[in-house]
């Protein structure tokens, strides 16, 4: 295993860290390890169980990090469960590794909570051949927290995954999310919503990997930046040579609020395969002030329209969702969320 401090920095010139160096989101000086705890995890509804850390692909230095300072895996039992996790983070620095393994169906929510000053999470998971698999993350972290995500997920043969993630919390968020369609008629559901408001900083970076022939993937990320937000999102897609009738596309879509707001969009494919359909696109735009007009004129003021058209791009991220358990719970919390927004 490769140790972090024989690891090299990776500079900005480096696809993966580009918008978002690694001293930015480092809990400290780049060059040191800082002690770092272990976050609590606990859940009504689903059987949790730890057990000692196997290392993760060292194809990256948060990965490498990640490494020398997670302690344990909590492995989630997810065949024919339905419910909720709670990752409470507090204190300087803390991390997680939760292992997803499925071979049935399960739809599960993973809810992120605390005030960390920095909080590493990583999730890694299977689903299995004929399993269905949806997870979503809500990351509801303090205003001044940074986030450092890495997800490496696999999809069997005959298998559907489903991933949402709904980020609103956190000052800084790096994640680093890859999925495998590693069997034929495996197929994936990715789903994003971001939320940009105060200063925050929201960097994806999503790879999905086509290695067998006959899989599907649908990437879409909605953010809608206000105040001095930034969003980028960053999709590579990899369709290998054998994977012939592969079926994907990702599409970037993001709301700009205020002049000071940023976003970027980039969508990448790489197509080794002839016979496939793969597909991309991106679109930034501010808000439509015609939509603004119709609400304004039955009698809401301009944060209440906001607010309602905001709910209404962001909600329809998750409107493909297929478990009606994730989707529900992914898009009261978006209203809950906006409300506190526009009360505060």
């Amino acid at each position: 295993m490769t140790s972090y401090l024989d690891a090299t920095v990776p500079s900005r010139s480096e696809h993966l860290w580009r918008y978002t160096p690694w001293s930015r989101i480092h809990p400290g000086k780049v060059d040191s390890i800082p002690e770092v705890d272990v976050a609590v995890i606990k859940s009504k509804d689903i059987q949790l169980s730890t057990v000692p850390f196997e290392p993760l692909p060292t194809t990256d230095i948060a990965r490498i990090f990640l490494n020398e300072v997670i302690q344990e895996t909590t492995v989630v039992s997810c065949d024919e469960k339905e419910g909720h996790i709670h990752i409470h983070a507090g204190g300087h620095a803390v991390a997680a590794h939760l292992h997803f393994s499925c071979s049935t169906n399960s739809s599960i929510v993973v809810h992120l909570h605390g005030e960390p000053d920095w909080f590493g999470l990583a999730l890694t998971g299977d689903t299995n051949s004929n399993a269905r698999l949806s997870v979503g993350i809500i990351n509801e972290l303090s205003s001044d927290s940074v986030l450092v995500r890495v997800d490496d997920w696999d999809v069997h043969r005959d298998a559907r995954f489903e991933l949402a993630t709904l980020s609103m919390g956190g000052i800084r968020n790096k994640s680093d999310i890859r999925s495998t369609l590693a069997g034929t008629n495996a197929s994936l559901k990715q789903f994003i919503a971001v939320h940009g408001h105060g200063a925050r900083h929201d960097d994806h970076h999503i790879e999905i990997h086509h290695k067998q022939p006959h899989t599907t993937s649908h990437l879409m990320l909605n953010a809608a930046c206000d105040d001095r937000s930034h969003s980028i999102g960053t999709g590579a897609l990899t369709i290998d040579d054998i994977a012939q009738h592969t079926d994907a596309g990702q599409v970037f879509r993001n709301l700009l609020l205020s002049p000071t707001s940023r976003a970027e969009a980039i969508p990448e494919l790489e197509v080794q395969a002839n016979e496939v359909s793969a597909a991309h696109g991106a679109a930034s735009a501010p808000i439509n002030q015609e939509q603004m007009h119709y609400l304004m004129s039955r009698g809401l003021s301009n944060e209440e329209a906001t607010s309602m058209i905001v709910e209404g791009f962001l909600v329809d991220s998750f409107s493909g969702l297929h478990s009606e358990h994730v989707r529900d719970t992914m898009q009261t919390r978006l209203t809950v969320h906006l409300e506190c927004q526009l009360i505060g």
